[in-house]
């Protein structure tokens, strides 16, 4: 039986050019959390340096992009409302340190709680119009590098960065170091996916855009 064609297709040539750009970006991150290591000893893998500080840019990239997708595209605006919220408050809780340093102990929390909290009661207000555009978006490529990151970010890095785990195998060795470099470096490959989920996000929504424009 012949497959049915895509809702909205996508050259294979493009495709092949977005997977070795992602290939290359991941690669790219490895290389910077290694020169991280290697020339940055004062800063390596806190705040000011390298890893958080992508971390910091892949979010807000996000954040723009959504905002883009929501506001211009007008494409699913109650599941990007959702997603945008979601990728906001984790831009946030990256910057709990400066927000705890120079507002006050613990306001991140505060401002987490006013963005998502509002989005959470608007998606449940517009409930059906949210299930309707996430069964749609659940059936995209998008969501499951969304689904990737948020994993990796949001479980595994949290498991594998354990103290208890890595007191178990270092031993009389652990150097808390050892800990904060995998728990962030996992972060930032997460949140590399989900940076990813959006452009793919972005693209589609062009695609759906242009294909709403030519059946008008």
């Amino acid at each position: 039986m012949p497959l049915p064609p895509p809702n909205w297709p996508i050259d294979f040539r493009i495709t092949l050019l977005r997977a070795t750009l992602y290939v290359l970006f991941i690669g790219g991150i490895a290389q910077g959390a290694y020169l991280e290591a290697l020339y940055l000893p004062s800063v390596r893998f806190t705040e000011l340096g390298f890893t958080e500080f992508t971390q910091t840019l892949a979010l807000a990239s996000c954040c723009g992009l959504l905002l883009y997708i929501r506001e211009v595209l007008k494409v699913w605006p109650n599941v990007t409302l959702l997603m945008l919220a979601f990728v906001a408050a984790s831009l946030v809780r990256e910057q709990d340190y400066f927000l705890d340093e120079f507002v006050a102990d613990n306001s991140w929390k505060v401002v987490v709680t006013l963005i998502v909290l509002p989005s959470i009661g608007w998606a449940v207000y517009q409930r059906r119009r949210f299930i309707a555009e996430f069964a749609h978006y659940s059936n995209t490529f998008s969501f499951g590098l969304f689904a990737g990151g948020v994993l990796t970010t949001y479980i595994f890095s949290r498991l594998y960065g354990r103290q208890i785990f890595w007191r178990a195998v270092l031993e009389d060795n652990y150097v808390r170091i050892f800990k904060d470099v995998a728990e962030e470096v996992i972060e930032l490959l997460g949140y590399s996916l989900i940076l990813f989920a959006i452009i793919e996000l972005l693209l589609l929504a062009l695609r759906i855009r242009k294909a709403h424009s030519t059946t008008r």
